[in-house]
């Protein structure tokens, strides 16, 4: 393990998993992916992790898509109808990238939407070999004009959110290792 937390990220070449936090901070919870990824660059990880706070960089997370990492962790708010602060983690399918339409594929400059990452990965030959999704029920927004902080629920969540994350590195990187062994 690195004892410099900056060791994972300054070197892509050598990480097989990325970590890649969304989101937009000037949303309250929508600040969710940054605050976990801010959180666990602060922490020591294995070499092979690199962690990023994309924000709401969609063309940079195309470009480190394609680095080709064997498993990439989003870190994002997920509203799907539950309790503030509920946390989530989802494997989807990546077969949904096929089935995207074209013309929905362009990358907003100031926003992210992941699925339309994905399609422009694919769509400049890059493969996405796993995703992993954590993320958490954020409040409703209470003003149309944003705010910075995230709400007292999901800032209780991310801590948590920072645990299962570690957790599926733990499981990603030992499945790694039973394949290597295997062979």
């Amino acid at each position: 393990m690195s004892s410099n937390p900056q060791s994972a990220i300054s070197n892509p070449k050598s990480a097989s998993i990325l970590i890649a936090g969304i989101g937009n901070i000037f949303l309250g919870d929508d600040a969710f992916g940054s605050e976990v990824a801010r959180r666990l660059a602060g922490r020591e990880l294995p070499d092979e992790v690199r962690v990023v706070d994309f924000g709401i960089r969609g063309f940079d997370l195309t470009y480190a898509l394609l680095d080709g990492y064997e498993v990439t962790i989003f870190v994002d708010a997920t509203p799907r109808g539950g309790e503030p602060g509920t946390l989530y983690t989802i494997e989807p399918d990546l077969n949904e990238v096929d089935n995207s339409d074209a013309e929905g594929m362009m990358v907003e400059t100031h926003g992210m939407n992941p699925l339309k990452v994905l399609s422009m990965v694919k769509s400049m030959g890059g493969e996405v070999k796993r995703i992993y999704l954590v993320g958490c029920e954020p409040a409703p927004l209470q003003s149309e004009d944003g705010h910075m902080g995230l709400s007292e629920p999901v800032e209780a969540a991310v801590d948590e959110a920072v645990k299962v994350v570690e957790s599926l590195v733990r499981e990603i990187l030992a499945e790694e290792r039973r394949k290597a062994t295997a062979l």
